[in-house]
Formats: C-alpha cells, structure tokens, sequence
C-alpha cells in the first residue's frame, strides 16, 4: 500500500476522520464562497448543524449546471493567488465546468493517483507511459503528477500518434500504459491491420490504467487477450478532483474510495434520497480537503453501488461497483432504460464481433428506434450472407430477451466505426437534434 495507515484504517475510525474533515470542508465552502451561504440559508440549513455523517442529508445538492451558471471562478474558496492550476470541461453545451487547485490539492491530487497505481502493483521500477490527454482535461496531469509521486518513470506523451507509441513501448522498455480503454483497442487494432510484425509480446509492457469512460468486463477481457496485460480501472471526475478518487486493486472485484478525501454517498436520481449500503443508485461526492474548490454535495450522474467486502487485498475501504453508466446517458427507448455498457456486454458476448460499435438512436413518428451498428471480424464479413443474417439476428434475439428492446442490428466491415485517440463516442442521439 501506498500509504497504509489510511488504507487499512477501521471503518469506526475512517468515519470519525471523516466528520472532521467535513465539518472543515463544508463551513470552508460557507464562508468563503457565496453561492454556498446563499443556497444553505435559503434551505435553512447552517455548517454548525453538522453533527453527524447522517446530517449531510440536509444540505442542497451541487449540479453540473450550478457550476456553469458560476463560470469561471464562483465556486472559488480561495483567492486567485493562491490557485496553482484550473481544469475545465470543454463547454460544449454551454459554460465549461472550471475546478481550481492550490498547491496542497495537487499534492492530494498526485497522493491518490499514487495509491492507485499502487494498488495496481506499479512500482519506482515501472516505466509509464501516459497516453491521457494533457491540457485542461484532468486525466493526463493526473496520471503524470500521480506517476512521478510514485518515483516512476513517466513519458508524457499525451494522447495519439499511436506509431510513435508503438515504438516506445520497445525504445523506452514501457511496462505500463495509461489511456482510456477505448484507445488501449485503438492501439491493438492498429498493430493488427499495419503493423502486423510488431509483437507485442516482445515488449514489457504488463499493466494498463483505464479510465474516464465506462467499459465493460467483456472489454477488460479483450484488451487483456489482445494487448497481453493486465487491465485496471482508475475512476474519478474533475469536478471532485480528477482520477484518483476511487481504484480497482490486485483484486478486480471493485474500486476502492479514498475515503479520507472524498465522502460518498448513493441517492435515488429521481428523489434525490439517500438509500442504503448496497443499494444501486447516482453516486454523490462531498470533498473533504479540496481548499480552492471544495465540491459539497456534487451530483455525478455516475450509477454504482458502495460496499464493503472485506477485500483480500487488505484495505478496508469502501468500494463502488464499476460503473455502468451515468444517469444522464442513460437511454430510455419506449419506456426501457438502456445503458451504452448493457449493449457492450451483449455484443462482445457475440462470436465473430469485434469491439467498436455506436448506438444510433432516433424517433420515427412517435415511437424511438434505436440501430446497433458493430464490426465484425474479416472471417465473419466474407462469409455468406447466411452467416451474417443468423448473426445478426441472434444479437437481436439477445436485445429482446435480455434488454427488452428492439433493435436494428447492422453489421459493418472492419474499420468502419469512427475511432478516437480519447473518449469514444457510443451514442447518437438523433432525437436531441
């Protein structure tokens, strides 16, 4: 572990930590930032009524749209002087969501990513190589500060250019790779249709840190056959702080919060109500130590669960479920609610698939149709249409049967859907057009 005392703390003594620091956090978010004091007084609510973690349930929500109507710099506790950086969202459906980090949040920033890559088995000894995305996306100085507090070795190459990572992964001995998984399948698929002689076998490479959107564990699988790593998942928000907030560790069987920096709670998306360990629902984040821009209450929009399981591994910190997808992405088609990572999973079940597809969404009349485009593999397109049919109809069968929807499946050639060198686009939604 990278810091043990925490990781391995009692969950009796966590949740004392815990309520200190918050009692610090949320009057901190009071005194010094008006939109704060404005929208606690008009709920009634005051930080001195803060006397146990069960109190939290008092006080408002924070939102994605609170943060845009307060673009740039509103939501700041601290003066401007005392920021060292700002990440932002790219705005593009309005006002981008800006986060502000004085000197001791990046150290928390880099401390948690750290514990991560930990967790994972990085150690001094690796050799990193970041293919996040630098600038005001909060992955790929994340992975960098995080890497470098680990006395790693680190390459910030950022994201793209996948031949030139390609030959890094041999110049430069990589033996972990860090980018969203959709691009981790970028680069498998590269090597396969151009650079067929390059072995990835021949290389170091042994652990991948994915993140920053949802993937499945019919994915993890695919990235692990074809890359011949082992695959992690590292989650986080930059509105909370970034990557970092919670990890998988040796185990796989969920991610860890860091709950000595970040409360977590699990709420009914259409109530808004606090439900019970266990219970699936919209993940909310309270920091606990963020000084230049403490997020009281965020809405996520994220889906999961928390637990605790007594993991092997021996932290005792709560874990979330993986993600399956967010609240807000979620598709309702003719009355069925229908996550991206629901139809990932079915497809990548499929014989002769190949993991790149996009779910198109439109309404004729007044009814939703939904067409589920996917590659196959060579061998399955140049075989008789027969093959093709019974494929496509079996998938159709599965939508039904498991999803219980109707869907147009349409069967590409390889190469066809659009890939990203960062998040991958899954849906198109016509119907908001």
């Amino acid at each position: 572990m990278f810091n043990k005392e925490i990781e391995s703390m009692t969950e009796k003594k966590m949740k004392e930590l815990q309520l200190e620091r918050l009692k610090w956090s949320v009057n901190h978010a009071y005194t010094n930032v008006p939109f704060y004091k404005k929208k606690y007084d008009e709920a009634g609510f005051h930080p001195d009524q803060l006397k146990s973690l069960d109190d939290m349930k008092r006080i408002p929500f924070l939102t994605k749209q609170d943060m845009r109507d307060n673009y740039p710099y509103g939501l700041f506790a601290v003066p401007l002087n005392r920021v060292v950086r700002v990440h932002s969202s790219s705005g593009t459906t309005g006002n981008a969501t800006v986060v502000g980090y004085t000197k001791n949040d990046v150290n928390v920033f880099a401390e948690v990513v750290a514990r991560c890559l930990t967790a994972y088995g990085v150690t001094e000894n690796d050799i990193i190589q970041n293919a996040y995305g630098y600038g005001l996306f909060t992955g790929g100085l994340g992975l960098h500060y995080g890497s470098e507090k680990l006395g790693a070795l680190t390459i910030p190459i950022s994201g793209g250019n996948t031949p030139r990572q390609l030959m890094l992964f041999k110049d430069y001995g990589t033996t972990v790779l860090a980018s969203t998984p959709s691009y981790a399948l970028n680069v498998a698929d590269y090597i396969e249709t151009r650079m067929p002689d390059f072995k990835i076998e021949s290389t170091k490479l042994r652990i991948g840190v994915f993140g920053a959107e949802p993937w499945s564990e019919a994915m993890r699988a695919e990235i692990e056959k074809r890359l011949k790593i082992e695959a992690y998942d590292i989650y986080g928000l930059s509105e909370v702080i970034g990557p970092g907030v919670s990890c998988e560790c040796s185990q796989k069987s969920g991610l860890h919060v860091h709950e000595d920096h970040f409360y977590v709670e699990i709420i009914d998306p259409e109530t808004g109500e606090v439900l019970p360990e266990g219970s699936k629902g919209e993940i909310v984040y309270t920091s606990l130590t963020k000084e230049a821009f403490p997020g009281i209450r965020y809405r996520s929009r994220d889906i999961s669960r928390l637990y605790h399981d007594g993991c092997k591994c021996g932290r005792t910190l709560v874990k979330m479920e993986k993600v399956t997808g967010r609240s807000d992405d979620m598709l309702i088609i003719r009355g069925v609610n229908v996550f991206p990572s629901q139809v990932e999973t079915i497809l990548m079940e499929a014989e002769g698939t190949e993991p790149h597809y996009q779910i198109i969404v439109d309404r004729k009349g007044s009814m939703d149709d939904i067409e589920v485009m996917v590659e196959v593999n060579e061998k399955i397109f140049s075989d008789e249409i027969k093959v093709l049919n019974n494929l496509s109809k079996n998938i159709g069968d599965r939508f039904r049967s498991v999803l219980g929807i109707t869907a147009k499946v349409t069967l590409v050639e390889p190469q066809t859907i659009p890939r990203s060198e960062g998040k991958a686009v899954r849906v198109v939604d016509k119907r908001k057009n």
